[in-house]
């Protein structure tokens, strides 16, 4: 099997095209693996040319978050792509590939005093804000800073709600920016998130225009604001409610009314499960296997799999996720399904994947494969009960071996896309 030296001991196989979940499954299970992902990076590739050719005026920030694979961070650095970091740990891990911190937002309105403190000493200045009292922190800690405020810009209809964490109602930003201006501090823009799993388009462009009277507040004051930070909440599969071609028209007819590419405004997101959704699949092993004799005679099964909502499972608790499972090496179409619940390996009762669903006779060894598993899956799972988290299995097909290979290959250039210093 031909594959990818990128000078580690991880390599990245290359595959024939038209190559199916399933086959990917099939190939690797062989490794004797209870539960793994299989990565196609070729799949982050063309969802970074779909970016590009979508919305070409918006440079991409990926949001570590969503999934922090160290493969995925740096084939998405060596693309050219930005980060949104949070943390810390999260701009150390950015900066350790090279990547200039202009290349980084510091997209956490409210941070740690030693946080903000590695983020000075890295010269990553551009970060965001809600309140006043992060003002004064940031005036002790980082006066030289280039700042973002966050406003509120909720999509109701949104999977995740972030607004009633983060962001300033945009009534209040005359007030913040007033305090930013009296503490001689630097606001360069405005950022917004519509919250993750976006539903509405419109969303985007109501917050546009909400950012746009912000940026004219800001210009009353003395500013000359020249970032926009138009967030995240970009869907990365097929299976949703609006497409991101539909966001995209959207955002693009309300970026040009409101900022025109002769205002000469950067504009940026923080795109996270749009880049990593559909680039994962995880395999799961049936360990145990109970039925459970129901009122009227019939039986229904519990199937016990190799990982849970402690691991990569988290998703459905957290991400408001619907999981599909798929059975790998035998063909079931003929098959009658039966009623059946799916349980994680933990000692927890509420380690549970599907409470009710339907599937052909399953016997123990048998193994699940569950599709477009890549955003806020394993980046967010523990090690509860002493299960580990899964192993990733590398792959590009032969149509994107060559472009993974340029960026991946040792000594390979980190290509700027955008500078916003």
């Amino acid at each position: 099997m031909e594959s990818i030296n990128i000078g580690s001991s991880i390599k990245v196989d290359v595959l024939p095209v038209g190559f199916s979940a399933k086959d990917v499954v099939e190939k690797y299970q062989k490794e004797g693996k209870e539960s793994y992902y299989g990565v196609d990076l070729g799949a982050v590739v063309q969802k970074h040319e779909q970016w590009k050719t979508h919305l070409p005026r918006v440079a991409p920030f990926y949001a570590v978050k969503c999934n922090d694979d160290p493969i995925l961070v740096r084939l998405l650095a060596g693309l050219g792509v930005g980060f949104d970091c949070a943390s810390k740990i999260e701009i150390k891990t950015v900066l350790g590939l090279g990547v200039s911190p202009s290349r980084i937002v510091y997209a956490n309105p409210c941070k740690f005093k030693s946080h903000l403190e590695y983020a000075e000493k890295e010269g990553c200045s551009l970060m965001t804000f809600d309140n006043k009292l992060e003002l004064d922190k940031v005036k002790k800690i980082y006066p030289g800073a280039r700042l973002l405020l966050r406003i509120r810009a909720d999509d109701p209809d949104a999977i995740c709600q972030l607004g009633v964490k983060f962001g300033a109602d945009p009534a209040n930003a005359p007030s913040l920016l007033q305090r930013a201006k009296d503490l001689d501090l630097n606001v360069v823009g405005v950022s917004f998130h519509v919250g993750s799993g976006c539903q509405n388009a419109t969303a985007f462009s109501d917050a546009v225009a909400a950012a746009a009277k912000v940026f004219t507040v800001g210009e009353e004051l003395g500013y000359q604001f020249n970032i926009l930070d138009i967030g995240g909440g970009f869907p990365g599969t097929d299976s949703v409610k609006i497409s991101f071609e539909e966001i995209a028209g959207e955002l693009n007819r309300s970026l040009d009314e409101h900022f025109p590419e002769s205002c000469d405004v950067s504009i940026i997101a923080e795109p996270g499960r749009f880049y990593a959704s559909a680039c994962a699949t995880l395999a799961v092993t049936v360990s145990s296997i109970r039925e459970v004799e129901q009122p009227d005679g019939n039986s229904s099964y519990m199937y016990y799999v190799s990982d849970g909502v402690y691991g990569s499972f988290n998703c459905i608790l957290f991400d408001h996720a619907e999981v599909f499972p798929k059975i790998a090496f035998r063909d079931t179409e003929d098959v009658d399904a039966r009623t059946c619940s799916i349980w994680g390996p933990t000692c927890d009762s509420m380690d549970v994947i599907l409470k009710e669903t339907k599937l052909p006779p399953l016997e123990i060894g048998d193994v699940l494969y569950f599709e477009d598993m890549g955003a806020y899956t394993k980046s967010s799972s523990s090690t509860f009960n002493g299960y580990s988290t899964p192993d990733c299995y590398y792959y590009v097909d032969n149509s994107s071996k060559e472009a993974v290979s340029n960026v991946l290959s040792p000594g390979s250039p980190l290509q700027l896309v955008v500078n916003v210093s």
